[in-house]
């Protein structure tokens, strides 16, 4: 199903009184937008105010619209948006399974183990559900992460250097990956990253900041 596009009005963040970053553009479905440009400029940032979580210091004004729908002032949790960042953060004492399954609703019910297992074959990790994620190389925790991200059902997607800590071969790999999914799922992206093949393999606008 595609998703709606993700538009960002004269979106600004502030800490405190000083203006890090400003954006305006449109981010249509299946489409990913990089953010580029030195530490400290508020890349990272900007994606907290898409978010919902920018710490107490800081603010955000304009207007971030999912669809039709305006979403500035949503709780974060009501947003719909999935996140991935430079650790897959998954979760120790749980499965591969049982870290997908937490990003389902439960509406999925007793569907959720065949749903997962349907998703770890898609991406080449048949006979995974019941291994501990810190057995994965990094390369598969990536993948895992992205998976619970996708079974949440985000309508877009924030990836803060999702790749940083790979080596250079799993990198490419897994980048191919993540964005062969973003386009499969239609849903519009923003990707944080100081790494050009990133900004070169996403294939859709690039802004520096």
């Amino acid at each position: 199903m595609k998703q709606p596009e993700l538009q960002l009005n004269d979106v600004c963040v502030y800490h405190d009184s000083r203006r890090l970053c400003q954006i305006s553009t449109t981010v249509s479905a299946g489409s990913i937008l990089t953010i580029t440009g030195p530490s400290g400029t508020g890349k990272s940032s900007l994606l907290a105010a898409l978010a919902g979580v920018l710490p107490p210091v800081m603010r955000m004004s304009g207007q971030i619209l999912l669809g039709d729908r305006d979403i500035s002032d949503v709780p974060a949790h009501e947003r719909q948006l999935g996140m991935l960042f430079q650790d897959p953060l998954l979760f120790e004492h749980m499965t591969v399974a049982q870290n997908i399954a937490f990003g389902m609703s439960a509406q999925a019910g007793r569907d959720k183990a065949l749903l997962v297992r349907r998703m770890l074959g898609d991406v080449g990790l048949e006979g995974f559900c019941d291994k501990p994620v810190q057995t994965l190389s990094g390369g598969q925790q990536a993948r895992v992460a992205l998976l619970r991200t996708l079974a949440s059902r985000p309508a877009a997607l924030l990836l803060d250097e999702p790749f940083s800590k790979l080596d250079s071969a799993t990198r490419h790999k897994t980048r191919e990956w993540v964005f062969d999914q973003i386009r499969s799922y239609q849903l519009p992206a923003v990707l944080v990253t100081h790494d050009e093949q990133d900004s070169h393999s996403a294939g859709g606008q690039i802004i520096g900041i």
